[in-house]
C-alpha cells in the first residue's frame, strides 16, 4: 500500500491526533521542497500560512469528528520560502487514529484565477474611477491581494514634458512617503531607459523620524516599467517585507499585471487631459468660461440656501491690443500668464479666478457682503499690478479696469451679474484711462493673438 502511495503525484499525509506527521510520501519534495524524512515527526500546522491557521484548525476538527472533506484550500510555506496553494481531500481513520490527507498543488490554477481577477478588477477600476488618484488607490489594493506588498509607489511621466514624478505612494498602514522621491526618480529613469524590471537599493527607503538606515536593512524593492502602446509611461515600484521577498512567480505575475496597470493609467491620464482641456484655459491654466459658469451657479445655490452673499469682479486689461500689435503675440501671452498669476495671489483658495477669453478675467468672491468689502479686494489687485513686468528687456506696466457686481443686489443669475459687472468695468475704464506703457519697437507687429483674443 505504501509503495502505491509513494508513486502518487499528489502528496499524502498521515497525521496523528496531535497534528504530527507520521508518514508522508515522496511527492512532498516536489510540492513542499522537503524530503519525507524532514517532515516526519513535525507539526503540520507549523508550515501553514499564518492567515490560514485558524480556519484550518477548524477544518481538522470537522475531519476528526468523522466528516470527510473534499476541496478545502489553504497555503503552506515551502522550504524555499515560497507559498504553495493546496487543495485537500481528508478523512479520519478511527481504527488507526490518524487523519489521512491528500494534498494537490493548485498554485498554478490559483495564479491563473488571480490574473483573470486582477485583469477584470483593474479594468473595472479604470472604468469607475472618477480621477487618476482614485484609480491609483484601487490599483494598490488589487496588487496587494496578489503578492506581498509592504508599500507601493507609482511614478508617471508627464505626457507633454516627459518629466518623471511620483503620482502615488503609500505603505500598507496608509502612511507616506515610502520612498526618497528624488533618489527614486533617478533609478526609475534607468528602468524606463532599460525597459526591464530592476531591483532597487535599500537606501531608497525613507528613514522614519530622521533615523539613519541600518546597513543590514533587507527590505526588497522591485521596479517594473509601465508600458502602454509601446511607450513607457511610468514605473510601478513595490516594497516587500524583509521576511518575504518577491519570488520569480510573483515577478512574472506582476509583469503581466503591470501591462494592465499601464493601460488603465494611460487611459485615465487621457481622460483627465480631455476633461481639463474642456474646463481650463490652456494658456493660463485658469478655469475657463464653462467651469466658471458651473462654479458661479453652485455659489448662487449655496447663497440661496444660506441667504448668503457674494461678489463678481469683471476685469479687463487696458490697451492690451497694443501689446499684441507692437510687441507680438508671445509677449502678450507672457503678460496674460503673469496677470493670471498675480490675480490668484490676491484671493483666497476658496475663491475662483477665471479667464473668459482674450484679456478678460473674472473673479468670484464668496462671502463678500458689501461693496466696501469687494473694493478691498479691488485695491489689493491694483496694488499687485504695480510692479512692472520685464519681458525680454521690455518693461510693461499694467493697469486693469475692474467692475463689481454683488449678489443679490445686482442680480440673482449668472448673466445678470456678469452684465452688471461688465458695465461697471467699462465705467471704470472711462474714468481711469489707459496707462499700460512700454517702449514700442520700430517695426510693430500687427494682427491678433492666436490665444483666443
Amino acid at each position: 500500500m505504501r509503495d502505491f502511495v509513494d508513486l502518487m503525484l499528489d502528496t499524502t499525509f498521515l497525521v496523528d491526533p496531535r497534528g504530527r506527521i507520521v508518514y508522508v510520501n515522496a511527492a512532498c519534495q516536489r510540492m513542499f521542497g522537503y524530503a519525507p524524512e524532514e517532515l516526519i515527526g513535525q507539526l503540520l500546522f507549523d508550515y501553514l500560512a499564518p492567515d490560514d491557521r485558524a480556519r484550518t484548525q477548524e477544518e481538522a476538527r470537522h475531519v476528526m469528528a468523522g466528516c470527510p472533506r473534499v476541496g478545502f484550500e489553504n497555503r503552506y510555506l515551502r522550504k524555499d520560502g515560497r507559498y504553495v496553494n493546496v487543495m485537500w481531500s481528508a478523512c479520519w481513520s478511527a481504527e488507526d487514529q490518524l487523519r489521512i490527507g491528500v494534498a494537490r498543488d493548485v498554485t498554478h490554477l490559483k495564479r491563473t484565477e488571480a490574473i483573470q481577477h486582477a485583469t477584470y478588477a483593474i479594468s473595472e477600476a479604470a472604468h469607475n474611477a472618477t480621477d487618476l488618484d482614485g484609480l491609483l488607490r484601487q490599483i494598490h489594493q488589487i496588487v496587494a491581494r496578489l503578492v506581498p506588498v509592504a508599500g507601493l509607489a507609482i511614478a508617471t511621466c508627464d505626457r507633454r514634458t516627459k518629466e518623471l514624478s511620483f503620482s502615488y505612494q503609500m505603505d500598507r498602514d496608509g502612511s507616506l512617503p515610502v520612498l526618497d522621491e528624488p533618489l527614486a526618480c533617478q533609478f526609475c529613469a534607468q528602468v524606463i531607459c532599460g525597459g526591464r524590471p530592476m531591483r532597487l537599493p535599500d537606501t531608497m527607503l525613507r528613514a522614519r523620524s530622521g533615523e539613519a538606515l541600518s546597513r543590514h536593512d533587507r527590505t526588497g524593492w522591485l521596479a517594473i516599467p509601465l508600458i502602454a502602446q509601446h511607450e513607457t509611461i511610468g514605473v510601478l515600484v513595490l516594497k516587500s517585507d524583509p521576511e518575504t521577498h518577491h519570488s520569480d512567480e510573483d515577478r512574472g505575475l506582476l509583469h503581466f499585471v503591470s501591462e494592465q496597470v499601464a493601460i488603465a493609467i494611460d487611459r485615465a491620464q487621457m481622460k483627465d487631459e480631455l476633461l481639463r482641456a474642456a474646463r481650463y484655459d490652456e494658456l493660463t491654466g485658469l478655469p475657463n468660461r464653462r467651469l466658471f459658469k458651473d462654479r458661479i451657479n453652485s455659489a448662487v445655490a449655496r447663497c440661496v440656501r444660506s441667504r448668503g452673499s457674494m461678489a463678481v469682479l469683471y476685469i479687463d486689461v487696458d490697451d492690451f491690443k497694443q501689446v499684441n500689435d507692437a510687441l507680438g503675440h508671445a509677449t502678450g501671452d507672457l503678460l496674460l500668464k503673469d496677470i493670471a498669476r498675480r490675480l490668484q495671489l490676491c484671493v483666497r483658495g476658496a475663491d475662483t479666478v477665471a479667464r473668459l477669453g482674450g484679456d478678460e478675467f473674472v473673479v468670484l468672491l464668496e462671502g463678500v457682503a458689501t461693496q466696501g468689502d469687494a473694493q478691498l479686494v479691488v485695491v489689493k489687485i491694483r496694488d499687485a499690478m504695480l510692479p512692472p513686468l520685464d519681458i525680454g528687456g521690455q518693461s510693461l506696466r499694467i493697469q486693469l479696469s475692474i467692475g463689481v457686481a454683488l449678489y443679490p443686489e445686482h442680480g440673482q443669475e449668472l448673466e445678470q451679474l456678469l452684465k452688471h459687472a461688465d458695465e461697471a468695468m467699462y465705467s471704470d475704464k472711462r474714468n481711469t484711462g489707459a496707462v499700460l506703457t512700454y517702449p514700442a519697437p520700430p517695426n510693430p507687429i500687427g494682427g491678433s493673438s492666436p490665444a483666443d483674443r
